[in-house]
């Protein structure tokens, strides 16, 4: 069904708010992503680390009204949020789980929805527009996230209904599978830099912003070129979906030499899933999913290449 129309709500992550005349400023020295480069057309991913460029989150940031909301998952809202509180004491900005004010739906090939929504939204990955106080943001071509405030949610949930089926969430994360965007999970907290859930090649760190929590780890692993693991995508017969973190071993290195980042069902008996692997091992193409004698796991294309050079302009 991922590739197909249906609308989902996308009750698996929650909204963090930073708002005030500070939040851009305070969020710009904390986050890899450019604050410079979102406005109201524009939306963004991005993440944020420790001081040794460890991920703690990942989310996608939007500017509403007198800040900015980052939707990652649930169960990352409030660790993540006690986590950036302690850097916002001098900063006039405020930070709030917004969780429960927002109802946010996924739809793939539904921009005759949004449009019936007044939301004429643009195909450019990334671009957001707003009208009625809804906010419709790109993530890949042909899906697109729909915020709404939660009081809005029952009415435009039945309008929703009238023009796409209703799909589950499994739909909607194979479709961010395909799309190779990787995603911190609670099990997966603190274990990845960002290059290595590719976060880089899909607009998520900026090279050019200045300091920020975590840059100069971040930078040296882009610029010295010493990346070992990255994110990769894969398929794999099975129908118990592996939970992030389950590691992946290669019988050659008799070893774990990675860790599933997002799976989901595909079709009947197959699953597709990302996960961050040893560049090594992946060039000798025998990988194995939960031990050296789990189900045996092919590489699939991921739609965008990685190209340091490029990268290093944002």
């Amino acid at each position: 069904m991922a590739d197909s129309a249906f609308f989902c709500t996308l009750s698996h992550e929650g909204v963090l708010a930073v708002r005030g005349s500070d939040a851009g400023k305070f969020l710009q020295g904390q986050l890899t992503c450019n604050l410079n480069y979102v406005n109201e057309h524009t939306a963004t991913l991005g993440a944020r680390c420790t001081q040794k460029g460890r991920m703690q989150s990942s989310f996608r940031l939007l500017l509403e009204g007198d800040g900015c909301l980052l939707a990652m998952a649930r169960d990352l809202v409030e660790p993540q949020l006690a986590d950036l509180k302690k850097y916002a004491v001098f900063s006039k900005s405020k930070l709030t789980d917004e969780s429960a004010a927002w109802v946010r739906f996924g739809l793939s090939q539904g921009d005759g929805a949004l449009a019936s929504l007044g939301l004429e939204l643009p195909p450019e990955v990334n671009a957001q527009v707003n009208a009625n106080g809804l906010i419709a943001v790109r993530v890949s071509p042909s899906r697109a996230e729909l915020w709404v405030p939660a009081e809005q949610a029952p009415s435009v949930q039945a309008k929703l209904a009238a023009q796409l089926p209703e799909g589950d969430l499994n739909a909607w994360l194979l479709g961010q599978i395909r799309a190779g965007i990787g995603q911190v999970m609670a099990q997966t907290r603190e274990l990845f830099i960002p290059q290595m859930l590719n976060l880089q090649a899909v607009g998520g760190v900026s090279f050019k912003k200045g300091c920020y929590t975590g840059q100069e780890i971040v930078a040296r692993m882009q610029y010295l070129g010493k990346l070992k693991r990255r994110q990769y995508r894969l398929e794999l017969e099975g129908s118990d979906l592996p939970e992030p973190g389950t590691p992946v071993f290669s019988p050659i290195h008799a070893s774990s030499i990675g860790e599933v980042v997002l799976a989901a069902a595909s079709a009947a008996g197959r699953i597709e899933l990302l996960a961050v692997l040893q560049a090594e091992a992946v060039d000798n193409g025998i990988l194995h999913l939960d031990s050296l004698e789990g189900p045996r796991a092919s590489l699939l294309d991921l739609p965008y290449e990685l190209d340091r050079d490029r990268e290093i302009q944002r």
